[in-house]
């Protein structure tokens, strides 16, 4: 009898990832950010054919993709080898050697908008100003570049440029509670919504028409709605509210005078159409969980990219807004769907009262070890979503249980809920997760005496923290790129992030006692549990030293640590050959402590 082998760790960790796409204006053909090499690269798929086709041969992370008006050109963004200092490349529409525009060593570079008639580029950039970011245009005919608007008291970030190129959109980041937007006219910034004496966001504007703007808020709110803006009278108006729910991803079809968006709650995203003339909502079905990003074609099809807890990201698109076309086809080697575990949406008390949701994944009862693996998700504003993860499947289908908590401070519950982490980051989001614990034991879906935690970046962070103060509850632990010491996560933040950290995290002088508190290099003699460490070398958001001395403490004392450093990686994966490396060493580790 024919025996096959079974899927193996490389058949999960080589699923194949989409970060951004756009369409051709024909609406035949799609372009994507995908790691179908091994690497990511830009690739392009005819939807007449199915079958995809490489357009570079860079290698890197790209931060998005845009096609021309008329398509006869990309427009992309690189790093290198995770530094983040993105710059941004034009490529032939056929694919082909990646032409910068705008590069400088050091400096980064954000796409903002691309004119109708192509011939203009809107950016954000560090260039003279790394602490608040500058706005700026590329005339692409004559290589002149412009400074829009120069950033001050707050990071600048350009949303959108009116079709006659008369008016742009763009925010100002004020610490890390608001973020207000304008639209600058004749050279006046003008405040789209009502008053800037309280804190509130504006997220993403669009143009309807060049005198009518419609953008994301939270102004007076305790979640984000629509509101719209009226340039020649100034009026501001609320427009379209889901109860509860954080909207994003607007988009527009101005052919069919139709808006689209996204309305968040917790772990699931639910898609919205809505009639620019009446404002009326319908709430759409779709094939996934979580939405990443749409995008409606010249001829009115609407695409998206997204991607639930059992199925890759892919991308779909639909014309009669019921049935769903699939793309891409990108699931994990020799897994079929009913193998893979869907979480379970867990909702417990903790310590203070407050209501914490989580995603917890069990495995098959035949296939359970009986241990958890506490999973704090990064961020720390941020949030566990009903997204893929390669991992928690892997971990589950070698018997694992995964139980992740959005402690206080995830996004997706409202604005108040997310403050609660501000200049508290070990405090109360430890003290839920803790709490997670101690119900999940209860409830029998956990033993307290056979727990892991796995943790990348905030959530390397916890997993640090974690093993300095409770140390008793877990058996190992692996850190991802955890910050080790908030003076030092404060001091060496990109420029452009330290107004914000300094509300978020906190000052070095005015919370010094608190940053003392909530660094688990305070606690490093209480860490004595094996740990694992995995530090990207390039890492501009945690640097290496964070990760350095914690290893370094630990070697001197004999403990059990083993430290893997990614020299071509910054602040995660991107290239596949590093994730299999890492999660084969993670997975070898926890083995060992069951």
């Amino acid at each position: 009898m024919l025996h096959l082998k079974a899927p193996t760790i490389e058949s999960y960790f080589r699923t194949l990832n989409i970060l951004d796409f756009d369409v051709h204006p024909s609406e035949n053909e799609i372009t994507f950010t995908t790691n179908l090499n091994g690497f990511y690269n830009i690739w392009a798929l005819k939807l007449d054919k199915g079958y995809p086709y490489q357009m570079t041969t860079m290698n890197q992370m790209s931060s998005f993709v845009k096609y021309a008006s008329q398509g006869q050109y990309l427009l992309t963004g690189f790093d290198t080898n995770g530094d983040e200092d993105y710059h941004v490349y034009a490529i032939p529409g056929s694919g082909g050697e990646a032409t910068p525009l705008l590069k400088q060593e050091g400096e980064k570079f954000y796409f903002g908008d691309l004119s109708q008639s192509g011939k203009d580029l809107y950016y954000t950039t560090s260039v003279d100003n790394p602490n608040f970011l500058n706005v700026g245009k590329l005339n692409l005919e004559t290589n002149q570049k412009t400074v829009l608007i120069r950033g001050e008291g707050g990071p600048c970030d350009l949303f959108s440029v009116s079709p006659d190129e008369a008016t742009f959109t763009f925010s100002r980041a004020v610490g890390n509670t608001s973020e207000f937007g304008y639209v600058l006219v004749n050279g006046e910034e003008i405040l789209l919504t009502p008053s800037k004496e309280h804190a509130h966001r504006v997220n993403q504007a669009e143009y309807i028409d060049n005198d009518n703007i419609i953008f994301i808020t939270n102004y007076e709110s305790e979640f984000s709605y629509i509101a719209s803006f009226h340039i020649s009278t100034g009026a501001f108006k609320k427009l379209v509210e889901v109860e509860g729910h954080e909207l994003s991803d607007l988009t527009i079809d101005k052919l069919q005078q139709k808006a689209y968006f996204v309305a968040q709650r917790g772990v699931e995203d639910h898609l919205y159409e809505m009639n620019l003339s009446s404002n009326e909502t319908i709430k759409l079905d779709t094939p996934i969980d979580i939405i990443d990003k749409l995008v409606v074609g010249k001829k009115g099809t609407l695409f998206l990219l997204g991607r639930s807890a059992k199925l890759a990201a892919n991308v779909y698109c639909t014309t009669d807004f019921v049935a769903w076309r699939q793309l891409t086809e990108h699931k994990i080697i020799g897994v079929n769907s009913d193998e893979l575990t869907e979480p379970e949406v867990l909702t417990y008390k903790s310590f203070d009262g407050l209501e914490i949701e989580a995603l917890f994944y069990q495995p098959q009862q035949e296939n359970d070890n009986g241990h958890t693996i506490l999973w704090p998700h990064g961020g720390p504003q941020h949030a566990i979503r009903k997204n893929f993860s390669p991992l928690f499947q892997y971990l589950c289908s070698q018997g694992y249980r995964v139980f992740s908590p959005n402690f206080r401070g995830s996004t997706g519950y409202g604005e108040t809920f997310m403050k609660l982490v501000n200049k508290d980051w070990g405090g109360g989001p430890r003290l839920d997760i803790i709490a997670g614990m101690d119900w999940l034991n209860k409830e029998g879906k956990s033993t307290f005496d056979k727990w892991f935690c796995v943790g990348g970046s905030y959530g390397g962070y916890m997993t640090l923290l974690l093993h300095g103060r409770h140390p008793e509850r877990f058996k190992a632990f692996v850190d991802i790129f955890g910050p080790s010491n908030l003076f030092t996560t404060i001091e060496t933040a990109p420029e452009h992030w330290k107004a914000a950290d300094r509300e978020l995290i906190g000052d070095v002088e005015e919370d010094r006692e608190k940053l003392i508190e909530d660094s688990p290099m305070t606690y490093i003699d209480q860490m004595t549990k094996p740990m694992l460490v995995i530090q990207g070398k390039n890492d501009p958001r945690v640097v290496k030293i964070e990760s350095d001395v914690i290893v370094e403490a630990m070697e001197k004392r004999g403990q059990d640590i083993e430290y893997l450093v990614l020299e071509d990686e910054g602040h995660g994966f991107s290239k596949t050959e590093n994730a299999i490396k890492v999660y084969k060493t993670m997975v070898t580790f926890l083995e060992r402590y069951i």
